[in-house]
């Protein structure tokens, strides 16, 4: 009885937030539109993907930096992209953090690096976003834009911050402070074993073509570390699934048995 009580109150409070941060049709045919890796879809995804978006936004604080304007079509451009990696596992993969601070323009961030010898050096870097553990995630608006997706016909990189960031936060929902590892919570240390076997394989493959000057679907910075690798090739997965299939179809296939999802398949014709 307790346990029926407990489902119910759920289901009414996601109704509540449902209705409360209902997405205007015509905001959400404008985001569709704008990104085309979301326009390829099938229906029902779309469906439960602008379900998931609203919830998204009723669990997350954006603020503006600098002044910039959180407007909705900013706000709702980020939630699409963001609740796609998670369209068939969940919004509490995103639990661990709640503010997410927009920036217009790329950030520059102060950092301080020890060699070797015990030097400390210091530097600044120049970010499109980034994931901390816990939160907040940064991102900037004019790396988040359609723009910032356009690419050359063929296999040029594909881009897309907020998915590479996202991906960060996927991959650290199981590491505590620990910082992204490379690899998302997996149900066995068998499954976990296997996944490395794989995507370190495929990381030396395509560090050997970065190194070699030869063009990739996937941003040649994932050759910076194992877990940057995981996030651009998310990023390829989603805006890019089948130039990726076709380049690299083993991280093709772990990609789409964990994330749930074949975006490379043909969408099913609408019923």
């Amino acid at each position: 009885m307790l346990k029926g009580l407990i489902q119910r109150w759920r289901q009414h409070r996601e109704q509540q937030q449902l209705a409360r941060h209902a997405i205007p049709d015509a905001l959400w045919e404008l985001t569709l539109l704008r990104y085309g890796f979301l326009a390829q879809l099938s229906p029902q995804d779309r469906s439960e993907l602008r379900r998931l978006c609203s919830l998204f936004l009723a669990s997350k604080e954006f603020h503006g930096a600098g002044g910039f304007e959180v407007t909705d079509e900013v706000a709702v451009s980020v939630a699409a992209q963001a609740c796609l990696p998670v369209l068939k596992l969940g919004l509490h993969w995103y639990d661990g953090f709640v503010g997410i601070v927009m920036h217009e323009g790329q950030l520059v961030v102060p950092r301080s690096e020890m060699d070797e010898d015990g030097v400390v050096h210091e530097y600044e870097d120049t970010l499109a976003g980034e994931a901390m553990a816990g939160g907040p995630l940064v991102l900037a608006w004019s790396e988040s834009t359609p723009e910032a997706h356009e690419r050359l016909e063929g296999f040029d990189p594909v881009y897309s911050v907020v998915i590479h960031e996202f991906a960060h936060v996927i991959d650290m929902w199981d590491a505590g402070m620990q910082g992204p590892q490379g690899a998302p919570a997996l149900a066995t240390p068998q499954a976990r074993a296997a996944w490395f076997a794989t995507l370190e394989a495929e990381w030396q493959w395509f560090c050997d073509q970065v190194d070699e000057g030869v063009a990739t679907v996937i941003d040649p910075y994932g050759a910076e570390a194992l877990e940057e690798f995981f996030a651009v090739a998310t990023e390829a997965f989603f805006v890019a699934p089948m130039e990726l299939r076709h380049e690299q179809p083993a991280l093709y296939r772990i990609l789409s048995a964990f994330f749930l999802q074949d975006p490379a398949a043909p969408a099913a014709p609408a019923v």
